[in-house]
């Protein structure tokens, strides 16, 4: 299964100081000390409470077979440190030259719901190795789960009418494009105008006519006409390449000849308005089973509004404020160290930081997601996989505040083996399961939780520790604090 087109490899799609830090390893001899690291999110984007994971798939297929080419291996050896000499000798280079991924990835499943602070992977191996992947697991992942995020906000505005996503001509790239209608579909877009994603993914793809079709004849009617000729009743008119009222009694007298169509879109102009017009016009021409498509620079607040209103539109097209993210351009993701293999066993690191937020979590973070017997979201709670003590103990939140919560009936580990010693060991995931588990997961959360502005209304998932290991970590701030 192919999952991203790449004009070519991807070894050196990461910043210049990984490599630096890579040889640096290797000169000083650390490079093969184990070391872990962890991909989360400091703060749910676009006001929400969650995330939806999506481009780990991708991600391991890159990290199980990447390699350094020849010209890779060429075009490192031409650069140079600022007094002209080489900045990676010719033994680092034979290192790259025989690279392989050697490391350990646990990740959630795509399409899993997560939180803030949780890692979504966790790498561990070689210091070395487990940073080289940074840049590519937070290119990947973050700009695929910013899309599955707000594809999946999109929907649930659309309240079970179908949203398809239209987003190629303003995606950033042929592999954003391709990228983003992969994670709309995790999301739970129905289908994509990208006809390379359909091929690619199985997507299913939708699309009939443009603005240019009804250009390019001498009238509309003559326009909708030739359109009926070539596909029958297996239209859907684009009205508001001129006048809308003009638009809609064309396509109706059309589709009279016809025998049919399939629907309106309208892709401008006051959607709540023309959408009750066009609704009469196809009733009492006796379409009734004719649907409307909106489009047009929609999102989800703009859906939430239009339907709230009571708008009679049956579908919708969502592209630029999809694919690109609309008002937030990135998610936010960070890589952290978490811990490091030292006296046969894993000691945790600390990122200490003047912004609390920016504070990590230390250790090899589980994160276990705890249900009511009805399978409702309570909470979630994260533990240090090589410290019993961190299971032990009252909860509290990862402000250290005592919270009284009710006892789970359901409780499952989020994260499980994608990768061991660089070999994928998790098969693919397909994407219809992916997105079955974002609708899973987004009912299963409470409704204030589920909420376009959660963020702003001050709702926050329940992410617990026990307190022992909320001391634990408290105690090495302040230790990283002193300097000890």
């Amino acid at each position: 299964m192919v999952d991203v087109v790449h004009p070519q490899g991807l070894a050196l799609l990461t910043d210049l100081y990984e490599l630096t830090m890579a040889c640096a390893h290797h000169r000083v001899g650390s490079a093969e000390e184990l070391a872990s690291f962890s991909l989360f999110f400091r703060r749910p984007p676009f006001g929400g409470s969650y995330v939806v994971a999506a481009g780990i798939d991708d991600a391991v297929s890159i990290l199980e077979s990447l390699r350094f080419e020849e010209s890779d291996l060429a075009y490192l050896a031409s650069l140079r440190r600022s007094d002209g000499e080489v900045l990676f000798d010719e033994s680092f280079l034979e290192i790259l030259r025989n690279f392989e991924f050697r490391c350990d990835i646990d990740a959630v499943e795509e399409g899993e719901i997560v939180f803030a602070q949780e890692p979504l992977v966790r790498v561990t191996g070689p210091v070395w190795q487990a940073q080289l992947a940074e840049g590519l697991l937070l290119n990947l992942i973050g700009f695929e789960s910013l899309v599955a995020t707000k594809a999946s906000r999109v929907v649930q505005a659309a309240r079970g009418k179908p949203v398809i996503e239209f987003g190629l001509r303003r995606a950033h790239g042929p592999n954003g494009a391709l990228s983003a209608s992969r994670a709309a579909f995790i999301g739970g877009c129905v289908a994509t105008s990208n006809v390379l994603a359909g091929k690619v993914f199985g997507i299913p793809v939708k699309g009939t006519h443009a603005h240019s079709w009804v250009q390019f004849f001498a009238d509309e009617k003559e326009a909708f006409s030739k359109l009926a000729q070539a596909f029958g009743q297996e239209v859907v008119y684009l009205v508001d390449t001129y006048e809308v009222a003009h638009g809609i009694r064309h396509a109706l007298q059309v589709a009279q000849k016809a025998g049919g169509l399939m629907g309106i879109r309208l892709d401008s102009g006051d959607l709540l308005t023309l959408s009750r017009r066009v609704r009469v016009a196809l009733d009492n021409s006796g379409f009734q089973q004719a649907q409307i498509i909106a489009s047009g620079d929609l999102d989800e607040y703009l859906i939430d509004d239009l339907l709230s209103k009571g708008a009679p539109i049956d579908a919708f097209g969502v592209g630029t404020r999809l694919v690109t993210g609309g008002q937030q351009a990135a998610i936010g993701c960070v890589y952290k160290l978490t811990a490091v293999y030292e006296g046969g066993r894993f000691v945790p690191r600390f990122k200490r930081s003047e912004d609390p937020d920016k504070r990590s979590i230390p250790g090899r973070i589980e994160v276990e997601r705890c249900m009511d017997q009805e399978g409702t979201f309570l909470f979630d709670w994260l533990w240090d996989a090589d410290d019993l003590s961190s299971r032990d103990g009252p909860l509290c939140n990862l402000e250290g505040e005592h919270l009284s919560l009710p006892p789970p009936a359901q409780i499952r580990l989020l994260l499980s083996a994608a990768m061991r010693q660089g070999k994928r060991v998790r098969p693919f995931a397909p994407l219809e399961a992916a997105q079955k588990r974002v609708r899973k997961g987004i009912a299963s959360l409470p409704p204030p939780l589920r909420s376009l502005d959660a963020f702003e209304r001050g709702e926050r998932p329940p992410v617990m520790v026990r307190a022992p290991f909320w001391e634990k970590k408290e105690a090495l701030l302040r230790n990283v604090e002193r300097g000890s």
